[in-house]
């Protein structure tokens, strides 16, 4: 006697499964997040184990695209059979630098299938025309179902797919709407098999929610083999593609790019961007080296301290953690013994940048505190160093590269954790300042 298959509850929020629905997720907490699906068939394995030692290594074949920024973001080219998540707000561009890609590589004779289920085929073409895209190698399907995208990948035999998006496909076996959680989760498991016996370098674009994660199953994140995150306004002139995936490359890696009437293009020197409008002459502005991927970037964090007239001060930051800023603003009143009890303070990221590592923690409270004093820091000079409870100035990692970027860029000398100047080569510290630091004490004493 047969076993009857039966239905599953699956929570939206956090992929909980139940054997039947409740208000209630009983593991997330979340109300009214638990849908229907239908539990699907499975074909036995055609493959078998083997042994670790007895598999030959092959270097991965990738697709140079530009060999420059996209090649850098995802770890030196697209590898063949991959498959990639770009994900970003609405109206930022997900689109359009998909459709340059693609140009790029049908100019070295790839054949290109853009799956455009959000568009007409007359839409996407028009877009791709003001972008002057005519490549005859690139192919537009106006399709959501992903059984008729399987028999046109059958017929058409690509090497890159391209899907616009993965929150309106939908598989026709599966009783659930398109954008569900099985539907996102089951199309992006098949195009994950289709890519990898195909070789087909896929690319999928997805949606984001308020919140700015990637909208449907974060089982989603984890199927791809790479996430994007396409970060900025979609009225600014700069973007930003950050990987925070990657499993052929470096994560953390970031491409910006600049908008213009053709299309999305790469700016070369990153740093000069942020620091274009360099306002160093006047308080409350100090240069920060950070390391994104494998480079170095120079940010200006400027801040605004301002007395405050009522009795909860207000504390604002823009691209800067704000609980990372509330910590080390109470180690600056303990330990300088510094009152901020009465002072509004902001702090701001120049450019948009959104940044986490500690190593700008004393760049930001050299700037709240040359704000607060109406004092100028050392002109052409950059600060390096994460400060701790105790207030001590803490070492960090790629000093050397921080200071090479900061040199390079015409600054003149560098503020830095005690102990982390003795093993710089000449090359550095030839006609370049550096200034040591053991307390936040000490460099509010030394520069202000």
């Amino acid at each position: 006697m047969t076993t009857k298959n039966k239905t599953r509850w699956t929570c939206t929020t956090c992929n909980a499964q139940m054997l039947k629905w409740q208000g209630q997720c009983s593991h997330c907490h979340n109300w009214n997040t638990l849908v229907e699906e239908l539990p699907t068939t499975h074909q036995d394995s055609s493959s078998c184990a083997v042994s670790l030692s007895d598999i030959e290594l092959q270097e991965q074949e990738r697709l140079q695209i530009d060999k420059a920024g996209w090649d850098r973001i995802l770890g030196g080219g697209a590898v063949r059979g991959s498959i990639t998540l770009l994900g970003g707000d609405p109206g930022i561009g997900k689109s359009t630098i998909l459709l340059q890609t693609a140009e790029k590589l049908a100019k070295q004779n790839l054949k290109i299938l853009y799956v455009c289920g959000e568009e007409s085929v007359a839409q996407t073409s028009l877009r791709a025309r003001r972008l002057n895209i005519t490549h005859p190698l690139i192919y537009l399907y106006p399709e959501t179902n992903l059984d008729h995208i399987k028999q046109q990948l059958s017929l058409l035999s690509p090497d890159v797919l391209i899907i616009d998006s993965i929150q309106i496909m939908f598989d026709p076996k599966l009783n659930s709407a398109p954008g569900s959680v099985i539907q996102v989760r089951e199309v992006t498991a098949e195009l994950m098999r289709i890519a990898k016996q195909s070789q087909i370098t896929t690319f999928v674009i997805g949606h984001v929610t308020k919140s700015g994660d990637i909208a449907g199953p974060k089982v989603l994140e984890h199927l791809v083999d790479t996430v994007l995150y396409f970060e900025g306004n979609s009225h600014a002139h700069y973007r930003m593609v950050r990987s925070v995936k990657n499993r052929f490359g470096q994560t953390n890696e970031l491409l910006i790019l600049s908008m213009h009437s053709d299309g999305l293009k790469e700016v070369l020197n990153p740093s000069k961007l942020f620091l274009q409008e360099n306002s160093i002459t006047t308080p409350g502005s100090v240069v920060v080296p950070i390391v994104e991927g494998s480079g170095i970037l120079l940010i200006e964090l400027q801040a605004l301290a301002s007395s405050s007239p009522f009795s909860n001060p207000i504390r604002k930051t823009s691209g800067f953690d704000p609980n990372r800023f509330s910590l080390l603003l109470a180690v600056l009143e303990k330990r300088a013994r510094i009152k901020l009890f009465s002072t509004d303070i902001f702090l701001s990221i120049t450019g948009g940048l959104k940044i986490t590592e500690p190593a700008a923690d004393l760049g930001a409270l050299l700037a709240v505190v040359s704000s607060l004093q109406n004092t100028l820091p050392p002109k052409d000079f950059i600060c390096i160093g994460e400060v701790g409870l105790g207030g001590e100035i803490r070492q960090v990692p790629h000093i050397e590269r921080r200071l090479k970027e900061g040199k390079l860029l015409g600054f003149k000398g560098a503020v830095l954790p005690e102990g982390q100047a003795a093993s710089l080569p000449e090359e550095i510290t030839k006609n370049f300042t550096l200034k040591e630091v053991k307390t936040i004490q000490d460099a509010i004493h030394l520069l202000l």
